[in-house]
């Protein structure tokens, strides 16, 4: 029953040309299985399929390094492509060298648990109306349209703990859980790669996150990212603001109070990547309970210095603390959450919202691919979608338009509308302009708007309102 290998060498010796491979790993650096990709890389097989979030920060030892070494055949992901980075996957992808299927990510983790448990495949709200339902056959349920997705079973996975025995039994720490566990039942060959291997017996069966059932190879880890300076998406800094006509609008930072002072003491909500993950610091006592996609419940603020726990993070990727009642799960129980409406709101970042509530925030013209991450399931799950924008791009294009010009990730779903200059409520009439912040007009606000809205008949100003 010994499961344990002497080297990530050994673990992953057989793995040979066109294999398919499920990587674990979060965001751009989080608890990546390195030290397997690294040997795997090192080994050069080619031709690979490799189902995964993303491929991670490029030059780090993630399984960009796969791509680096032109090994990945083809690529199914929900983050291909990220703003202002153009990685060697999406080059290749670009070139016709990377077949490339992009899934969001609460699919992904579900085809992945639905082949782990030999059930064919199932119908999902997630994607309809959407680049990701074409082709697909659509059926309606209590008359809400459903996209049927094929479940998925894998040659190997790679996954990450902290602990096992060399039963196989695994034991994670905090929100580090994300998609090891769907990823290691859908495979065949299953490859844990941890910190620490225990004798038999060491581990309380109660501790257990992950039968040694599913496991087929453990390995200690031999190569560490240094998680003190674990790279973070680029972003500017939340003190900064935009000007309009010479007049400062709201900071990034006001924009998450406001948004923070909108959610009612008790709610359940999720903070998307990006400016949403700054509502959190505006949180402070009130019992808001925040969700993350890679499996946490009622965390905190962000974490700006080294008191952090690597293994407690949003789905940003930023470090933060867990307040009282926290709970960590993996990402099937995580999306079980966001679809089965028991978000009272998420908060998404959003490229464009159009007049009619649709959303586009996942891609743009200029990106191979994108980043759908948790986006689409979040939006046709939660009781209320808030989208948090500035109001106009770099080039000073309104972001509130009457048709969205760019990819949709839900259709007809967003309620609730922030930006720097304003504060938007979806009616039946269409959206309503209630907020603006101090210091501009109406009118000046609606200069910088290019879909239709009406006004309330009493306009209040932003800041009035934190």
């Amino acid at each position: 029953m010994d499961k344990v290998k002497a080297s990530p060498a050994e673990a992953v010796s057989d793995i040979g040309d066109g294999a398919s491979i499920a990587i674990a790993g979060f965001g751009v650096a989080h608890r990546f299985p390195s030290s397997l990709v690294v040997a795997l890389h090192e080994q050069g097989t080619t031709g690979l399929t490799v189902y995964c979030n993303g491929l991670g920060q490029p030059g780090a030892p993630t399984a960009h390094l796969l791509a680096d070494g032109k090994q990945i055949a083809r690529l199914v992901t929900c983050f291909s492509a990220r703003p202002g980075i153009v990685s060697e996957a999406e080059r290749q992808i670009r070139a016709g060298l990377m077949e490339l299927e992009l899934v969001p990510q609460g699919t992904l983790v579900e085809r992945m648990r639905a082949g782990g448990a030999g059930i064919p495949a199932f119908y999902t709200p997630a994607g309809y109306g959407t680049p990701i339902a074409e082709g697909k056959e659509i059926r309606y349920f209590d008359g809400k349209p459903h996209v049927l997705e094929r479940a998925i079973r894998t040659d190997f996975a790679f996954v990450r703990a902290h602990r096992a025995d060399e039963f196989g039994n695994l034991q994670m720490r905090g929100g580090s859980r994300n998609f090891n566990v769907s990823f290691a039942k859908a495979a065949a060959v299953t490859i844990a790669e941890v910190d620490e291997i225990v004798p038999a017996g060491e581990i309380s069966p109660e501790d257990v996150d992950l039968p040694g059932v599913f496991v087929s190879r453990v390995v200690r880890s031999t190569v560490q990212l240094d998680v003190k300076n674990l790279p973070m998406r680029p972003s500017r800094a939340a003190g900064s603001g935009r000007s309009y006509a010479g007049k400062p609008a709201l900071t990034r930072e006001e924009m998450a109070r406001r948004t923070a002072a909108l959610l009612p003491d008790g709610a359940i909500v999720n903070l998307g990547a990006g400016l949403p993950v700054l509502v959190s610091n505006f949180i402070g006592d009130r019992s808001v309970i925040l969700h993350a996609e890679n499996g946490m419940l009622n965390y905190g603020e962000i974490i700006r210095d080294d008191t952090f726990d690597p293994d407690v993070h949003d789905a940003g990727g930023f470090f933060v603390g867990v307040r009282p009642g926290a709970s960590f799960f993996e990402s099937v129980t995580s999306f079980e959450i966001a679809r089965s409406g028991r978000l009272d709101a998420v908060v998404l970042g959003a490229y464009q919202v159009a007049a009619n509530g649709d959303l586009a925030n996942w891609t743009l013209p200029t990106m191979t691919g994108g980043g759908i991450g948790g986006a689409m399931d979040l939006a046709v799950g939660a009781r209320r979608v808030i989208a948090l924008l500035e109001h106009t791009d770099s080039q000073g294009n309104s972001k509130l338009v009457e048709g969205c010009e760019f990819e949709l990730t839900a259709p007809g779903c967003v309620d609730t509308v922030v930006t720097d200059l304003a504060l938007l409520t979806r009616t039946p009439e269409g959206f309503r302009l209630d907020e603006i912040a101090r210091g501009f007009t109406v009118d000046e606000v609606l200069a910088q708007t290019r879909m239709r809205v009406t006004v309330a008949e009493h306009v209040g100003t932003m800041q009035d309102n934190w």
